[in-house]
């Protein structure tokens, strides 16, 4: 089992920054990728970025590969989401995930985070 925790979200206005926490606890959090999805309201999960355990392989979705960053810190075992050039439309919960697989997939990951809401005013 690994237990999640995201953190790090709030009130911003467009164009500012955020920068979201996942907080790992449990087993080896070094054997999983970590996935960061984004739920906007009466919208299905979609992905934004992922990072496998190694921090070498990272994937960023279309719509925010020039303004997110995401890392990982196995000896803090935590993975941040830097959120930059923020826009209205990121409005919504922001999950973390792990999974074995590194996949833009939901269903691919085992575990997943409660979520923290990101608000972007315009």
């Amino acid at each position: 089992q690994v237990q999640l925790a995201e953190s790090g979200g709030g009130l911003v206005q467009a164009g500012g920054s955020l920068r979201l926490s996942c907080a790992a606890s449990g087993r080896a959090f070094t054997a999983y990728s970590i996935g960061w999805f984004h739920q906007a309201p009466g919208e299905d999960r979609k992905f934004v970025a992922l990072i496998n355990w190694s921090g070498e392989r990272i994937i960023l979705a279309a719509s925010v590969k020039d303004r997110f960053t995401i890392r990982r810190d196995n000896d803090k075992n935590t993975v941040y989401l830097q959120m930059d050039g923020l826009k209205p439309e990121d409005t919504g919960l922001y999950y973390c995930a792990a999974g074995s697989a590194s996949d833009s997939v939901p269903g691919q990951y085992q575990f997943w985070g409660q979520g923290t809401q990101v608000t972007v005013s315009s």
